[in-house]
């Protein structure tokens, strides 16, 4: 016998508790307090984020315009972008953006946000929520497209913002998929209970406990939520409250039902008052909670961004093609008004399909590159070439169709 060859039975092995060995599978019962409290009682240092203007409450903020200043140059923007990956991944998990938004253009988008929400209450639809009582604030769901479909001028101005294309682009890298939904908490709107998103967040600890380890770290960097305030928040109005670093303690995503969890989290939260303008993002793993609306008279409007990676599922349904069929002749007028090309591809990002599969690679082939064109370089192209509506829609319409497992291949030997 050349040494010991009997090997362990791996039903009773302990090396999984071996802190040498990654843990392959995570539990309810993983989520002990003292490790939570290890993970999350750390310092945010501004040291740390030489771009940020102040860290407030643990929370790295940014000044909009004196991004804006530097952002347009290849190199800082890339810099800017690491330390943004730094923030959401390694640090508290939240960045704010003072001012990320023009007062007009959140006037504007706030007055079609109205709108649709006259519209859905005279129609007698009461939206439900994830996280509240159905019919407590009102919300609008897949504000999006509704937004593009409706009020096409509006849509291009708003989402021509350059704070949210540079921090997506960040996180989840081209390609990403923008969705909205418009969240109103009226006064006296109860707080949330804190929770983690999308997508593990939205599974029962049972379910979320048959995703490995390794899927629940993933599931983290395929979305960035985010939130636009479209009216002034002072801490009484309920703004979101956040635990910052907890998006960092690995069974995250099983501890926000820990009645230990949640009590810390009622102790230890931060709450910060935003601007009309401003715009916060952070890491889905990180624990948060919408706020008590306290006030008599603030109707606290947010549009919600979830923001998903070209590789990942986004939550909601939406067609694409239809909006950007709406917003193509706004793309024409703005570009020859001298929008710059920069925003004029954020609104793109912003609205169309990034990413050219799932497709019938029977007839959508990529003869041109190892894939076939996306819905969002079809239409960049197309506002190059100063293509009319009719020519884009057109080739939407041939993409779409080559796209369909459904249509009748022609016979191979024909």
């Amino acid at each position: 016998m050349h040494g010991d060859r009997r090997r362990r039975d791996p039903l009773v092995s302990t090396s999984q508790n071996d802190q040498h060995v990654p843990r392959r599978w995570l539990t309810a019962s993983d989520c002990r307090l003292d490790d939570f409290i290890g993970t999350v009682e750390q310092q945010t240092k501004l040291a740390d984020y030489p771009f940020a203007a102040t860290v407030d409450r643990g929370v790295v903020t940014y000044d909009s315009n004196e991004l804006a200043q530097v952002t347009h140059d290849p190199a800082r923007r890339q810099a800017i972008q690491a330390e943004l990956i730094s923030a959401l991944l390694d640090g508290p998990g939240i960045v704010v953006f003072k001012a990320a938004f023009e007062t007009d253009i959140i006037n504007r988008a706030t007055a079609a946000f109205e709108r649709m929400i006259r519209d859905q209450r005279a129609s007698g639809v009461t939206a439900g929520d994830h996280f509240a009582k159905p019919g407590a604030n009102d919300r609008v769901w897949n504000a999006l497209e509704k937004l593009a479909v409706r009020d096409p001028e509006i849509f291009v101005d708003y989402y021509a913002n350059d704070v949210v294309a540079l921090v997506s682009a960040a996180w989840l890298g081209p390609g990403y998929q923008v969705t909205s939904q418009v969240n109103v908490v009226n006064p006296g709107g109860a707080a949330q209970s804190p929770h983690c998103d999308y997508h593990l967040g939205f599974q029962s600890d049972v379910v979320s406990a048959e995703y490995p380890a390794h899927a629940h770290r993933l599931s983290a960097v395929l979305t960035l939520q985010g939130a636009v305030a479209h009216v002034d928040m002072p801490v009484e109005s309920g703004p979101t409250l956040y635990l910052p670093h907890s998006q960092k303690f690995d069974p995250v995503y099983l501890s926000w039902r820990n009645a230990d969890v949640a009590s810390y989290f009622d102790t230890h939260h931060v709450q910060l008052p935003l601007s009309k303008g401003d715009a916060v993002f952070f890491n889905p793993a990180l624990l948060h909670a919408a706020g008590h609306n306290r006030t008599v008279d603030i109707k606290r409007m947010a549009n919600l961004l979830q923001v998903s990676s070209a590789f990942g599922r986004a939550m909601e349904s939406i067609d694409r093609g239809r909006m950007v069929k709406s917003l193509f002749g706004v793309l024409l007028s703005r570009q020859a008004e001298g929008m710059s090309e920069r925003r004029l591809a954020n609104v793109i990002a912003a609205s169309a399909e990034g990413y050219p599969f799932p497709t019938n690679l029977d007839r959508d082939q990529p003869v041109d590159g190892l894939a076939p064109p996306s819905q969002a370089a079809i239409t960049a192209l197309a506002l190059r070439q100063r293509l009319s509506v009719t020519d884009l829609n057109a080739q939407l319409d041939s993409a779409l169709t080559r796209q369909l497992s459904s249509v009748e291949m022609r016979d191979a030997r024909s």
